[in-house]
């Protein structure tokens, strides 16, 4: 007769294979998970530089949401990451869209032929920028501290699929975590019709 109240060596072994291969396979389930969300979903960007003070401080952490641009291009007013031709991740905000004209005159945006109130920027331009129009397929980007800002008046607008997302929010230092809004309602007509002159 048998005593199968004792268990051996042996019969262990299977049981703690069992426990480790699913270890396994909940670890490659979660790093398959996360390189979902980083790869198409959400993703971490750190500011470099000041070239958008006040609304984005050096060293702040966002979050870079990706999911709105698979419905829809930028809009106007959003505050984007992406590719820039030196290689770099550069942030800016959305200025124009494809077939808007561009301009700056006496230190004032002029989109589409109208003046555009601009709150967040940090302080007037110092320089005028002539008329340009927006290619079809390309965005004209800025940053908000105009002044230092290296951007689409110095290196073109930027193809849409350049774009990696959205900024949404600041979440480091804790102290500065917010949401981040598009603010397009400035993007509305803020003047009238006129004929701008533009320094060459």
């Amino acid at each position: 007769m048998v005593d199968d109240s004792q268990t051996t060596g042996d019969d262990k072994k299977p049981k703690e294979s069992s426990w480790f291969w699913d270890l396994v396979k909940a670890a490659v389930v979660a790093l398959i998970i996360v390189f979902f969300v980083y790869q198409f979903l959400f993703q971490q960007f750190v500011v470099s530089g000041h070239s958008m003070d006040h609304t984005l401080a050096n060293g702040e952490r966002l979050i870079i949401d990706k999911v709105p641009y698979y419905f829809g291009p930028p809009k106007r007013g959003d505050i984007i990451v992406f590719h820039a031709p030196s290689g770099q991740d550069w942030v800016k905000r959305v200025i124009g869209l494809p077939g808007d004209t561009v301009a700056v005159a006496n230190g004032r945006l002029v989109l589409d032929g109208k003046v555009i109130d601009e709150p967040y920027i940090n302080g007037l331009m110092d320089s005028n920028f002539p008329t340009t129009v927006v290619p079809k397929g390309d965005l004209f980007v800025m940053g908000d501290n105009r002044n230092i800002s290296e951007d689409s008046r110095i290196i073109g607008p930027i193809p849409i699929s350049s774009v990696i997302g959205r900024v949404d929010l600041v979440i480091w230092p804790f102290n500065n975590f917010q949401v981040i809004a598009s603010n397009q309602e400035h993007f509305l007509p803020q003047g009238t019709p006129q004929s701008i002159r533009q320094s060459k």
